[in-house]
């Protein structure tokens, strides 16, 4: 007897606002798709770690850690986060310059395959001294003095302040300054191995999904208030705005070209 039960996929995603309010209709069954998911809710840089081994069957990826990926993964032009002022921020306890944050002493970062250290490597290619800690631990480490300075991302961008620190320079201006192109944060990937008609359907789907929550935006409002930890209610709606875009629709040929730009030759393709 042929089983009509639909396949189970495996789907990595961090517990951010802008993904559980861009991914709630997929993962609760709101859409229509060929599929069912099973979610498996990380941070960024445990994504970017797990997806050498291929752990999931889709996943969210860095921008920045494409290129170690390798083969395992294609890159979807759904589900994507870029855009114009969205880039990661460098915070100090005191305004300085950013050459003289790094000289003064460690910077946190959120991970070594994450965007946001790619970026600033490219800001600041005399960088050395650093050292990896959750994104949710680099403000308060600053500000405790634990370290010198402290590369932000997520909603640490609208709390910084909250902790008597200061931008030291805002690593999207940068970027969009020198290239006039999008800041390509992360992307949603397909495992390479995964069947190019089911993986076109992921597409269709993801995409069905972050639709789905701009008609809808107050449907995931319990999903996303579930796993925002602390965060507030304003700032939640903010990181929400400034993630989830037309981008995250279809990457569009501007937003292949910023991940072009970033990445080099050594990428997965939208190729699906």
């Amino acid at each position: 007897m042929t089983s009509n039960a639909k396949p189970e996929l495996t789907f990595g995603y961090s517990p951010c606002p802008n993904d559980t309010f861009a991914f709630h209709a997929l993962t609760h069954g709101l859409i229509d798709a060929p599929f069912t998911i099973k979610p498996v809710l990380l941070d960024i840089e445990e994504l970017n770690r797990r997806a050498h081994e291929g752990a999931f069957d889709l996943t969210k990826l860095s921008v920045g850690a494409f290129a170690a990926v390798g083969d395992r993964y294609r890159l979807l032009r759904s589900g994507a986060a870029l855009g114009k002022g969205v880039g990661p921020l460098v915070v100090a306890r005191a305004p300085m310059s950013l050459e003289k944050a790094i000289a003064g002493g460690t910077m946190a970062i959120p991970g070594r395959e994450t965007t946001a250290y790619r970026l600033l490597r490219l800001a600041a290619p005399q960088l050395t001294n650093t050292v990896e800690l959750r994104y949710d631990r680099v403000l308060r480490a600053v500000a405790d003095g634990d370290v010198y300075a402290g590369l932000i991302i997520h909603e640490s961008r609208f709390t910084y302040a909250d902790h008597g620190l200061h931008k030291l320079i805002d690593l999207g201006d940068w970027w969009e300054h020198e290239t006039q192109l999008p800041v390509p944060l992360a992307g949603i990937c397909a495992r390479a191995d995964m069947d190019p008609a089911l993986a076109s359907a992921a597409e269709q789907a993801i995409r069905a999904s972050v639709q789905y929550a701009f008609d809808h935006p107050d449907a995931s409002r319990e999903y996303v208030r579930a796993h925002a930890q602390e965060m507030s209610p304003e700032v939640c709606a903010q990181h929400i705005a400034l993630y989830v875009n037309e981008h995250s629709l279809d990457i569009g040929a501007e937003g292949l070209a910023a991940i072009d730009r970033l990445v080099s030759v050594d990428r997965p393709t939208a190729t699906v």
